[in-house]
């Protein structure tokens, strides 16, 4: 083992590692702590474990084939099923580029106490992608180093807030390591549902992969092979170490500050400290429902205008942090589906008005709580295109005509279809639960029809998926 080797490979893991701190994941933690206390934190660690060991499947891929996951399916899967694949994969990227929209808007207005209003905040991140661009141009190790600063930013300003609160740290340790959650219903399960939706990410795959291509590595080298694929792994571990550090901070500060409390309990607490937000909470005995806006304020009203603009900081280094990532991946999506070689300029500008011109409707013409409503909506859209990204990362590391003497062996074959089979049943629950609370027949029956032609595209990549991990007998023929 050498650090000076890990070093020369350390920046993919950080930059894939920066989608679990994107503003969704954020929202998704703070709802689990003002939810269901500490009791969820196991089903966090649980997510991230397993996003850990999907990680190392995709980034196996890029290392051992040199092409990264966009572009084994262009090589490997027909025309139709391949332009399927590619449109369901951009939603993702737009749906994870319009929470960064979101989330950097909301922390600006909260930074400028309500100056800067919400649209005028989802302008602002229309430009601040040109800057990343500009610093694109000074390398990939330059931008690895700033996405570093930016995780850094995170873990002081959420940090900052862990410390304040001062979390208890039995009912820690007890919600991390006991699989258990006591007296808990169908909110808490949602939540739970919400967890691993949040924290796996589709496009994270098709970006992890590619990164892994930014070092030099010689393929018919088997030792050097193997040698990337412990350090890549070792980096991994390390960047998600420190990104589930950070989604503990979020999830234990209101765990701790804001579990069991009612919207009367915080109505009043910030009518006392005379903040400016009191309205946002009914004086009623319902639990308090929080979301990255509602949470910045009660933290500024139970802690001080500090807490607030440190959280505020917080939101807009994840919301930034993201968008960037979001940026790559989408090119690198493209590239490889359609063989289209775009500008990343074009790309950003063809994505972040996608993603903009809805979300910037909202904000003008409705309130925060609408635009903050929508990332329950995007987290369900992401959540419909997972299949689209596990079962090929899946199917291609079981290939040995792929991978060679890398293929995935019985127990990857097993461990990895059961997995994806898990996340798959959750994320339909997720999925199903959100379809049935919009109360719409219309709906109904659209979800219903559109449900048809998603589950027949999911069998087509799973029978594919199913012939690779070994059933040669389902080939008839082909």
């Amino acid at each position: 083992f050498s650090f000076r080797k890990l070093w020369a490979f350390t920046g993919p893991g950080f930059l894939m590692s920066i989608a679990y701190l994107d503003p969704g994941n954020i929202e998704s933690d703070l709802q689990s702590g003002a939810v269901a206390g500490f009791k969820l934190l196991w089903v966090l660690l649980l997510a991230t474990i397993i996003g850990l060991l999907l990680q190392r499947l995709a980034a196996r891929l890029g290392v051992v084939t040199g092409l990264h996951l966009a572009e084994v399916c262009n090589r490997q899967y027909q025309k139709f099923p391949r332009i399927i694949l590619w449109l369901m994969v951009e939603l993702a990227i737009i749906g994870s580029d319009m929470q960064e929209v979101i989330g950097s808007a909301i922390a600006i207005n909260l930074l400028s106490v309500g100056k800067i209003p919400l649209w005028g905040g989802v302008l602002i991140t229309i430009a601040d992608t040109f800057v990343f661009l500009f610093l694109d141009k000074y390398g990939l190790r330059k931008l690895e180093a700033f996405f570093g600063f930016l995780i850094t930013i995170m873990a002081l300003t959420f940090g900052y807030e862990y410390i304040t609160v001062k979390p208890n740290q039995e009912k820690l340790l007890q919600g991390l390591f006991i699989p258990y959650c006591k007296d808990c219903g169908t909110p808490q399960l949602e939540q739970a549902v919400g967890i691993v939706g949040a924290v796996i990410m589709p496009h994270n795959m098709y970006l992890h992969s590619a990164l892994v291509k930014s070092r030099q590595v010689d393929r018919t080298n088997k030792r050097e092979v193997r040698e990337a694929n412990k350090y890549f792994f070792i980096e991994s571990c390390i960047a998600l170490f420190v990104s589930f550090i950070i989604n503990i901070f979020v999830v234990t500060v209101f765990a701790q500050a804001f579990f069991n409390k009612t919207n009367a309990d915080v109505n009043q607490v910030c009518a006392n400290s005379s903040s400016p937000h009191s309205s946002l909470f009914p004086n009623n005995n319902q639990t308090l429902e929080v979301d990255i806006y509602k949470g910045g304020v009660v933290l500024g009203c139970y802690f001080g205008p500090a807490a607030l603009y440190i959280w505020a900081i917080g939101i807009l280094a994840a919301g930034q942090s993201s968008t960037m990532t979001g940026t790559y991946s989408g090119q690198f999506v493209m590239e490889g589906f359609l063989n289209l070689r775009w500008s990343r300029f074009a790309r950003v500008l063809l994505t972040r008005s996608i993603a903009v011109t809805p979300t910037l409707f909202v904000a003008i013409f409705q309130d925060v709580e609408h635009l903050t409503g929508m990332n329950d909506f995007l987290n369900v859209l992401m959540s419909l295109q997972l299949p689209f990204a596990l079962i090929p990362v899946l199917t291609f590391t079981s290939l040995p005509s792929v991978m060679h003497d890398f293929a995935n062996g019985l127990f990857w074959k097993v461990a990895g279809g059961l997995l994806i089979l898990l996340i798959c049943c959750i994320n339909m629950f997720f999925v199903v639960d959100y379809v049935r609370s919009l109360h719409n027949l219309g709906l109904y029956i659209g979800a219903a029809v559109l449900s048809v032609v998603y589950l027949s595209f999911v069998a087509y990549l799973t029978w594919l998926c199913l012939i690779a991990l070994g059933a040669s007998f389902l080939a008839c023929g082909n």
